[in-house]
C-alpha cells in the first residue's frame, strides 16, 4: 500500500464524491428499502450527505479528522431511522480516532475507520453475516490495507453478498425468511462511501 497523506481538502472532496454517489443511486437505494425496509433509505442518505456537504463545503474544516467529526454530527442530526446514528457514529468515531493531524496516511484512516466500525458494531449490536451495514463496511475497511479501490471492491462485494443472507438486525428482520433474497441498503450505502474515497483518489 502507497503510504500517501490525505489532507483536509481531501476529506471534503470525500463527502462531496459520496453525496454525489447517493443522489445518483438513492432511488435504487429506496428500491432495496422498499423489499425489506421502509422505503425511505435513499431519500434520507441524500438529505443527510446534502447537509454534510453544505456543513463541510461552507466552513471546512482543517483536519481530516475535523471533516469527519462534522460530518458525522450533521448526519446524525439530518438523518432519519436508524442510519443517521450508525453512519453518524462511523464518522465521528473515526475523525475523532485521526484526532487533529493536518493529513493523515492511508494506513491512519484505515484504523481510524476500523474504531468506527466498532463503535458501529456496538451501537447496533450486529456482526458480519447479519445482513447489514458492516457486512460492507468490514471487508471495505479490511481492504484498505491494500488500496483504496481494492477496499471500493471489497465493500461492493461485502453488500452483494448480502443478497442470500437472512436479516437478523433492524427493521429487515421482522421479515424473518422473506429478508432473504434482497441486497441490504445499508450495505449498499456502505459500499458508496468506498467508491466515493476510491473516486476521489484517481
Amino acid at each position: 500500500m502507497v503510504d500517501t497523506t490525505l489532507d483536509g481538502a481531501f476529506f471534503v472532496r470525500w463527502m462531496a464524491a459520496a453525496a454525489g454517489l447517493i443522489d445518483r443511486e438513492a432511488e435504487r437505494l429506496t428500491e432495496l428499502d422498499s423489499a425489506i425496509g421502509d422505503a425511505d433509505h435513499g431519500a434520507n442518505m441524500q438529505r443527510g450527505f446534502a447537509a454534510v456537504v453544505k456543513t463541510v463545503e461552507t466552513e471546512p474544516p482543517g483536519a481530516p479528522g475535523a471533516v469527519l467529526v462534522a460530518a458525522g454530527r450533521q448526519l446524525i442530526s439530518t438523518v432519519g431511522g436508524a442510519s443517521g446514528p450508525l453512519y453518524g457514529t462511523l464518522l465521528r468515531r473515526a475523525g475523532k480516532s485521526l484526532g487533529e493531524a493536518p493529513e493523515v496516511t492511508v494506513a491512519e484512516l484505515r484504523a481510524g475507520l476500523r474504531a468506527g466500525v466498532t463503535s458501529v458494531r456496538e451501537l447496533g449490536g450486529a456482526a458480519p453475516g447479519d445482513k447489514t451495514m458492516i457486512d460492507a463496511l468490514e471487508p471495505g475497511v479490511a481492504a484498505l490495507e491494500t488500496s483504496l479501490d481494492a477496499a471500493a471492491a471489497a465493500a461492493e462485494e461485502g453488500a452483494r453478498a448480502t443478497v442470500p443472507m437472512l436479516a437478523k438486525k433492524g427493521r429487515a428482520s421482522y421479515l424473518g425468511e422473506r429478508s432473504i433474497g434482497h441486497q441490504d441498503p445499508g450495505a449498499t450505502s456502505s459500499a458508496l462511501l468506498f467508491a466515493a474515497l476510491a473516486e476521489v483518489a484517481r
